[in-house]
């Protein structure tokens, strides 16, 4: 996450490609080095439009966010490290450009370039504003634990005027929420009426939909399963112990769980089939239509042969 806002010059990609190029319809694009810039053209053929790249949005696939006349875009073309190269960005699959104003990409609310920087970089949004003066690249200490940079500052001066607070004592439902700022809680993508396989980016929606999930059991926590601090872990038997730890004869509830929590079932239906690489039928790989993603849908369930995706 420390990656999720780079500097277009500095960036991987452009380190290794001195051009990316892609031609939809009538328009073609051209992403290249010049200098220590990076120029994103579009062009009809007849007429060229080009922008300097300063910010690059995400770690694998990456979408560029423009900006022209005080205006900030939606970059209608992304990279994708699938195809290394570039292809129509996800959810603008649908929009037919007239001009080349609209081909170089979507011009977005200021709702939604702040959200991007909010959840892409440190700092970014104060009083719910954009401050690009403020900003510090990716997700840093402070992002997620408020009052971090003060307590780095006076650990180093010997001192402990503050603690960040603990979000291990959040409740799952609330730890949802949290995450969901930028992962996407359920009430968010139900009140936006984000149905359909689109929606399986967003995890803390998904985990919600689970018939197993319980907002209160530590078990089905975010951090259950994942450890912020460190790289995604996509090896399925990885995360078979969690499943393990409710769906087994065996099952214990984690030290202290009973005390806080004593009506926890400590041995739900086990699988008859497997006790190994759970995830791989449990929370199915979706891949999304017309993109070169794949998410695993974190709504845990019995998936069916030619069932339709559940919202």
């Amino acid at each position: 996450m420390a990656r999720a806002l780079q500097i277009a010059a500095d960036d991987a990609v452009f380190l290794s490609h001195k051009e990316l190029s892609f031609r939809q319809g009538n328009y073609s694009y051209t992403l290249e080095r010049r200098d220590s810039k990076i120029l994103y053209t579009v062009t009809d053929g007849i007429e060229s439009m080009s922008l300097p790249l300063q910010y690059v949005f995400g770690v694998g696939s990456q979408t560029f966010v423009l900006q022209r006349e005080g205006r900030f875009y939606e970059s209608l073309v992304s990279y994708y490290p699938a195809i290394d190269g570039l292809d129509i960005t996800v959810g603008d699959q649908q929009i037919r450009p007239k001009t080349l104003l609209e081909a170089m990409g979507r011009e977005l609310r200021a709702d939604e370039y702040t959200a991007c920087f909010g959840c892409h970089s440190t700092g970014a949004v104060e009083g719910g504003r954009l401050n690009l003066d403020s900003l510090t690249l990716g997700v840093q200490c402070e992002h997620c634990h408020v009052g971090a940079d003060d307590h780095l500052a006076a650990i180093s001066e010997g001192k402990l005027r503050s603690v960040p607070p603990k979000l291990s004592r959040l409740s799952p439902e609330d730890l949802s929420n949290f995450c969901g700022q930028c992962h996407r809680a359920w009430e968010t993508v139900v009140r936006n009426h984000w149905m359909g396989e689109m929606n399986v980016r967003f995890q803390p929606y998904r985990l919600a939909n689970s018939k197993c999930f319980d907002g209160s059991d530590p078990r089905l926590r975010c951090t259950g399963c994942h450890d912020p601090h460190q790289e995604i872990v996509r090896d399925d038997e990885t995360y078979s112990s969690k499943c393990l730890a409710c769906h087994s004869e065996r099952a214990k509830p984690s030290r202290g769980m009973l005390d806080e929590h004593p009506k926890y079932v400590t041995g739900m239906k086990s699988c008859p089939v497997s006790k190994d690489k759970c995830v791989s039928c449990h929370m199915p790989r979706v891949q999304l239509p017309g993109a070169h993603l794949t998410f695993t849908d974190h709504q845990i369930r019995v998936v069916h042969p030619n069932e339709a995706y559940p919202n």
